[in-house]
């Protein structure tokens, strides 16, 4: 069965983007090798806010031409015909996304709501956070407040720069 892996960028104290959605806090680190890590993925799952920053970078998004689902009940899907619109059911869609044959692991790109949700609906298998030696202090936190959930370490990374590469297993 395909992973649901929540990966993304957060500040130390928890943020992983500013108030309003900003992004530039985020530390370059040129041992990352993103060609390696989007190849990992197949699919990219997010949320419209997250949807609307990655298409705000025009022919630099690097989600063009890939498979993309966004949770939606805004957007017109005859806007976005190349992307999946889901407006109801996420869960149940992410489920069939995993029970399909074959295929990479699906990238759950953003945002921090729609992990929690998914996270609460047992479909998070795993956490992998690049912590930046940044604090906002303020921000659209790393998750929403929910019920616990336990965590196993699987890899921590130390780069040059002072980000922190974490890997969790989702405990079930």
């Amino acid at each position: 069965m395909r992973r649901l892996r929540y990966n993304c960028a957060a500040t130390l104290d928890g943020f992983i983007a500013t108030a309003d959605g900003g992004y530039d806090w985020i530390v370059d680190d040129a041992s990352i090798d993103f060609g390696a890590l989007f190849a990992e993925f197949d699919t990219f799952v997010m949320g419209r806010k997250t949807y609307e920053v990655m298409q705000a970078q025009g022919d630099a998004n690097p989600l063009r031409g890939r498979r993309v689902v966004v949770a939606s009940r805004t957007l017109a899907a005859a806007d976005h015909p190349d992307v999946t619109l889901v407006r109801d059911d996420m869960a149940g869609h992410i489920a069939a996304l995993k029970a399909e044959a074959g295929g990479r692991d699906i990238w759950l790109f953003g945002g921090g709501d729609l992990a929690g949700q998914l996270l609460e609906a047992g479909l998070v298998d795993r956490v992998e956070v690049a912590l930046m030696p940044v604090l906002l202090r303020d921000g659209i936190p790393l998750l929403p407040p929910g019920p616990r959930q336990r965590l196993s370490l699987v890899s921590a990374t130390s780069l040059a720069s002072g980000i922190q590469m974490l890997v969790y297993d989702v405990l079930r």
